[in-house]
């Protein structure tokens, strides 16, 4: 090894050591804690659209739920920080952490850790743009951004990719349920009561929120296959359209079911999990 090398490499183990501080672990935790609860009001959200009730069933209208209450400034920036921290762990997740990885994983840590940081990463900019009063209708601003898009060379073919990786992290997720890949994840409780519960809640929200991103997902396809950004609603448009079809109901109560399950196991991630 070069000495250049060795200087990158040192310079690598004191930054993931400076990751592991407690700190560092004691926001990222809220900052699942945050993620929990998002999921949990989408999921009530999700159930309510159902029955005709209005909302927005994604990450803004629960966070607009969050600002509605008198605390709601300071929640909005005490939410900022977890997301904020919850994004950088993720990120040392993706790069610092995996450089001792064979190959492979290491490309799969990257794909997935890089995407949750940049996922997270974007919820604590829209508790940032509640903050400072800045308001938008999720369904609008998808749109616009999917018509910007259309409108750019090459934007078609973005388009497509982003609905298509979006669709395959939905697989990932509901794969990640199907095998129980999410006890990797945390400190075992194998054969008690609580185990079984924190299984079945692992399992159910990982599935539900894996078909509502493949949804989503198959949006900007469609929006990108007719040329009409108007089919690009995001989250809250592709459950909305569930209502329309023949047992869509059930289905996006059973959604929104999975996503409260998602947040409370979310929420056992935040105490349990391994960081």
């Amino acid at each position: 090894m070069s000495d250049g090398d060795s200087t990158m490499s040192e310079a690598a183990d004191a930054v993931e050591e400076a990751s592991n501080a407690k700190a560092l672990d004691v926001v990222a935790r809220s900052g699942f804690a945050v993620v929990a609860l998002l999921h949990v009001i989408v999921g009530a959200i999700a159930v309510a659209v159902a029955f005709g009730q209005p909302g927005q069933a994604e990450a803004t209208g629960a966070i607009e739920q969050l600002a509605a209450n008198p605390w709601g400034p300071a929640v909005m920036w005490s939410c900022l920080i977890a997301c904020t921290g919850l994004a950088l762990w993720q990120l040392s997740e993706a790069t610092l952490r995996a450089r001792h990885l064979p190959r492979k994983e290491r490309l799969a840590k990257l794909v997935s850790s890089g995407f949750l940081a940049l996922a997270y990463g974007s919820v604590g900019l829209s508790f940032a743009g509640f903050a400072v009063g800045l308001r938008a209708d999720s369904s609008r601003t998808t749109r616009d951004f999917s018509a910007a898009l259309l409108g750019a060379p090459f934007g078609l073919w973005v388009l497509i990719a982003l609905g298509l990786t979006i669709m395959g992290v939905g697989i990932y997720f509901v794969a990640k349920g199907l095998r129980r890949g999410f006890k990797d994840e945390l400190f075992h409780f194998d054969g008690s009561h609580r185990g079984k519960l924190i299984d079945a809640l692992g399992l159910t929200g990982h599935v539900a929120k894996g078909i509502a991103l493949n949804l989503t997902g198959l949006l900007f396809v469609i929006a990108a296959g007719k040329q009409n950004a108007d089919e690009s609603t995001g989250l809250d448009g592709s459950l909305k359209a569930l209502r329309e079809h023949p047992f869509g109901p059930s289905l996006l109560v059973a959604i929104g079911a999975g996503f409260i399950c998602y947040g409370i196991f979310a929420l056992v991630r935040a105490r349990f999990g391994r960081m």
